[in-house]
C-alpha cells in the first residue's frame, strides 16, 4: 500500500544522500524508527536510509565512506550527519534466537520491510525529490496501528519471536514508553514463545529494562511482562513477590507493593528507580508469621544477583545494593547527636539523599495519607546540622591520616595503624571536638601505648 503523506520532513544532509544513490540508478528510502517517530510527530534522534545498491555500490556513490558489517550496513558522512546506508537484506537461521546465521541481500523493499519486528518499524519514505511528493510505503499497516496505539507483529508474529526473542522485550517496551496496547494475536505469541527468552543476553535485557524504566509509569511494564510470561523467565525472583502478601493500605502483596514505589521514585534517576524495584525483593524468602525478618539483607543478596545477571555496571550494583540494605533505617527523635552521626557513618553521607528519596517512595508505596513524613524531615534536619558543624563522617575527615600514625609511633604499616585510626574516629564521632590534630596526637599516644 502506498499513500502521500506530505508533513514528513527530513533533514537536507540525508535527503542528498538518498537523492544520490537514486541519481546512480538504486532505489533508497529513510526506513523503521525515523519514520515511526516522524509519522509520531517526533523529531527522530537518527535518521536510517535502506536501498538497493551492495555496499560496493553504496561505496562507489560515496568515496569515504565506512563498510561497518556483514550486514550490509555503510556508514556515509553527509554534513553533520553520520547516516547508516544498508542494503535491502533477508535473514534466516536465527539458530539462537537472536541472531541470523545468514544474511542474503535482496533488491526488493518488500522483503526488506517484511523481517523487521513490528508494523510500526516496517515503513518506507522516500523524500520527495526534483519537487515530486515524498511517498510512503506500508506493506503491513504500520500507519494505520500507530494511529490505533496498537503494537503488531509483522506477518506471523510466533515466527518473529522465533527469529529473535528479544522482540518480546521490546513489544513490552515499545506499549509502556508510548502508551500503547499490545495486539491480542501478537501478546498470544508472546505468552506461547516466553520461554524462549531464557536465550537473551544479560546486556540485552539490561538495555531494554533501563529504557522501562524510564517510562513515567514503568509500574505497568512489570504488570506487563508477568502477564505475558516473560517476568517468570527473566526475573523469576520478582514474579514470586506476587504471592507473598504484605498489609499496606495500597497494595495486598510485596509485587505490587514494589511497583508502586517504583512509580513513586523519579524517572531521571536509574539507581532510585532499581532500588524502587528491588527494595524488597528479599520479603519472599523471609516471610514468616507475617513479618519479614532481616528481609533487607536478603535483598541485598537477591538484588546484586539480578543486577549481575543484567550485566549493570559495578558501580550502579553497589549503589542499588547499599540502598536496600539500608532501608528499613529507624529514626527516634530521642537519637543524641552521636546517634546521628553513627548513622551518616554507616549510610555514608554521600548515599543520604538518595536513601530519604527511596524510604520517601517506599512510604508512598505503603499508603502513606500525609504528603508530608515528619519523622524523614526531622532526621534530615538533625543531618544538616551535622553537615553544618563539619562532623567527621569517615576516615578521610580526621584531621591525621595512617602516615601521622606511623611517624608518630614508630611503627610499620599494617592492621595495627588501621585499628588505631578506627578507634580515633569512634572517639571523633561521640565528641567532633576532639578532630583536630593537637587532641588525636594526644589520643594516638595513649591508645599506641596501650
Amino acid at each position: 500500500m502506498t499513500r502521500t503523506v506530505p508533513h514528513i520532513q527530513v533533514p537536507a544532509d540525508v535527503e542528498r544522500v538518498v537523492a544520490r544513490l537514486v541519481a546512480a540508478g538504486h532505489e533508497a528510502f529513510v526506513v523503521g524508527g525515523c519514520v515511526r517517530d516522524a509519522l509520531r510527530g517526533v523529531d527522530p534522534h537518527d535518521w536510517d536510509v535502506a536501498t538497493s545498491a551492495t555496499p560496493d555500490e553504496i561505496q562507489q556513490v560515496f568515496r569515504h565512506s565506512l563498510y561497518l558489517n556483514r550486514f550490509g550496513t555503510v556508514v556515509v558522512r553527509q554534513g553533520d550527519h553520520e547516516i547508516e546506508v544498508t542494503t535491502y537484506r533477508i535473514e534466516a537461521d536465527y539458530a539462537d534466537h537472536r541472531h541470523p546465521t545468514a544474511v542474503t541481500f535482496t533488491d526488493s523493499l518488500h522483503e526488506d520491510l517484511s523481517r523487521r519486528d513490528f508494523t510500526m518499524n516496517a515503513m518506507a519514505w522516500r523524500p520527495g525529490i526534483g519537487g515530486q511528493l515524498g511517498e510512503l510505503v506500508d506493506p503491513f499497516g504500520g500507519q494505520r496501528d500507530l494511529e490505533a496505539r496498537v503494537v503488531r507483529a509483522v506477518g506471523e508474529p510466533r515466527e518473529r519471536f522465533a527469529e529473535d526473542a528479544l522482540r518480546m522485550l521490546r513489544a513490552v517496551r515499545f506499549a509502556t514508553r508510548l502508551g500503547f496496547m499490545i495486539d491480542p494475536r501478537t501478546a498470544d505469541a508472546i505468552r506461547d514463545s516466553a520461554a524462549l527468552a531464557r536465550n537473551l543476553s544479560g546486556e540485552r535485557i539490561q538495555q531494554e529494562m533501563t529504557k522501562m524504566l524510564e517510562a513515567p509509569k514503568p509500574s505497568e511494564a512489570f504488570r506487563l511482562l508477568s502477564d505475558l510470561g516473560l517476568l517468570a523467565v527473566i526475573c523469576p525472583e520478582l514474579e514470586e513477590a506476587k504471592g507473598t502478601p504484605q498489609d499496606k493500605a495500597v497494595a495486598q502483596n510485596v509485587f505490587e507493593h514494589s511497583l508502586a514505589t517504583l512509580d513513586a521514585t523519579p524517572a531521571d534517576d536509574l539507581v532510585l528507580r532499581l532500588a524502587g524495584l528491588f527494595h524488597d525483593i528479599g520479603k519472599p524468602a523471609t516471610f514468616a508469621d507475617g513479618h519479614f525478618h532481616q528481609h533487607e539483607f536478603v535483598g541485598e543478596a537477591k538484588a546484586r544477583d539480578i543486577l549481575r545477571r543484567w550485566r549493570f555496571d559495578k558501580e550502579t550494583v553497589t549503589r542499588v545494593t547499599h540502598l536496600v540494605r539500608n532501608h528499613m533505617f529507624w529514626y527516634q527523635s530521642e537519637w543524641t547527636p552521636s546517634a546521628v552521626r553513627r548513622f551518616i557513618r554507616k549510610v555514608g553521607l554521600e548515599n543520604i539523599p538518595a536513601l530519604f528519596a527511596l524510604r520517601k517512595a517506599d512510604n508512598i508505596g505503603s499508603g502513606a495519607r500525609s504528603p508530608r513524613m515528619y519523622a524523614l524531615e526531622a532526621l534530615w534536619e538533625r543531618v544538616q546540622e551535622e553537615i553544618r558543624a563539619a562532623s567527621a563522617f569517615s576516615l578521610k575527615d580526621l584531621a591525621i591520616d595512617g602516615n601521622d600514625v606511623m611517624t608518630e609511633l614508630g611503627i610499620p604499616p599494617g592492621p595495627r595503624v588501621g585499628r588505631i585510626l578506627d578507634e580515633l574516629f569512634e572517639r571523633v564521632t561521640d565528641d567532633p571536638k576532639l578532630n583536630t590534630r593537637e587532641r588525636l596526637l594526644e589520643l594516638m599516644r595513649d591508645i599506641g601505648g596501650g
